[in-house]
């Protein structure tokens, strides 16, 4: 081959060469890009938090533990129950007594309020009963409802305070007068002027003393 046959197939051949290379570049850099898709899609995959387990896989891993452990956390929330139930428990017993004391002392105050109101009655009755009467019937109404009052005071639950030739207690008495007499002991109440009474502990009135010594 001349050489001039050389470099008109040169020519001829040129264009096609350019195109391969090219077409070989084109796909060198479509290759290098899925290349690092790829790795940025693997990297994703590494660096991903693990997925919760679905139900049937938890249920699995709960069923594969070992029986002595899920015993133990059995035991231990029915003892935590058993606890709240307990202090629950005393809690409310707690509340029922304070309850019924605070209702037991409502009921006292107010029968005792009520009883002081009836108990300038019975001092009036007191005294008619001191009065001389020729009139033996009227004397003796007098004496049967003044009867009648202490009756319905004891069905109450109210006592008469002892005081006459009582050792004076400030916590029963109420001493209005002071006499010396040598013949009687000391502080020994000697003249009740005004009857006093108490429901159970609580004192609803002093008994109205002198006292000697």
């Amino acid at each position: 081959m001349s050489k001039n046959d050389k470099e008109k197939k040169a020519y001829d051949e040129g264009p096609e060469l350019l195109f391969d290379v090219a077409d070989k570049q084109r796909k060198a850099k479509q290759a290098a890009e899925a290349k690092s898709e790829e790795t940025k899609a693997q990297e994703a995959a590494e660096t991903k938090q693990p997925e919760a387990p679905q139900p049937e896989e938890a249920t699995q891993q709960a069923a594969e533990a070992d029986p002595k452990q899920i015993e133990e956390a059995v035991n231990a929330a029915v003892k935590d129950q058993e606890d709240k139930y307990m202090r629950l428990l005393a809690e409310y017993d707690n509340y029922r007594k304070r309850t019924q004391k605070e209702k037991e002392a409502s009921w006292a105050n107010a029968k005792a309020e009520t009883i002081k109101e009836l108990l300038p009655v019975y001092d009036n009755l007191a005294r008619a009963l001191q009065q001389k009467t020729e009139d033996e019937a009227y004397a003796k109404g007098v004496e049967m409802i003044m009867t009648q009052m202490k009756n319905a005071l004891e069905k109450l639950g109210v006592e008469a305070i002892p005081a006459a030739g009582q050792t004076f207690d400030p916590n029963l008495h109420n001493a209005v007068m002071h006499v010396d007499d040598e013949d009687l002991g000391e502080n020994v109440v000697v003249e009740v002027f005004q009857d006093g009474f108490k429901l159970g502990d609580k004192i609803i009135r002093h008994a109205m003393v002198k006292v000697a010594n």
